[in-house]
């Protein structure tokens, strides 16, 4: 697959593109956590519940990717399984830690919101060629990496 012809760009302007992409994603998150009854916080660490799959995360790897204490982890985490998104298991190899799993119907509820943009993405995806989705996959991976190292040395 041959490249589609791209509209030159300076740094500037992709940095300029990508406050309005997260600007725009934020907002979204807010209405879609108003929407289930949470808070962005709440959403954002259901999201990473269901970034493990089938491993379960611990309340302190929680509150270390959502950049929160302990003690408002377990608060996330009480709020979480009383809405049914969430369920806590004690850990099998140290019982003081917890587990904690997505309730498959939340999960799905979940998706099913997600489901469609995650569609739109994927079409956008394809009007890229392999080569050119790597360097994005690149880029983005690397600009996370260093957005976590930036939080985590000015926050």
């Amino acid at each position: 697959m041959e490249g589609k012809p791209r509209p030159t760009a300076s740094a500037p302007d992709v940095l300029a593109a990508l406050d309005d992409l997260v600007a725009t994603n934020l907002v979204g998150k807010q209405e879609f956590a108003r929407n289930l009854g949470l808070s962005i916080t709440d959403l954002t660490c259901f999201a990473y519940v269901l970034e493990a799959g089938d491993s379960p995360v611990t309340a302190g790897d929680l509150a270390d990717r959502a950049n929160v204490t302990t003690g408002a982890v377990t608060g996330i985490v009480n709020r979480l399984e009383r809405g049914g998104f969430v369920t806590r298991r004690p850990d099998p190899d140290d019982r003081r830690r917890v587990r904690v799993e997505a309730v498959p119907a939340a999960a799905e509820r979940v998706r099913a919101v997600y489901g469609p943009y995650q569609e739109r993405l994927a079409s956008l995806f394809a009007d890229y060629t392999p080569d050119e989705i790597a360097v994005l996959a690149d880029w983005l991976t690397r600009a996370s990496t260093l957005a976590r190292e930036y939080v985590d040395d000015s926050c």
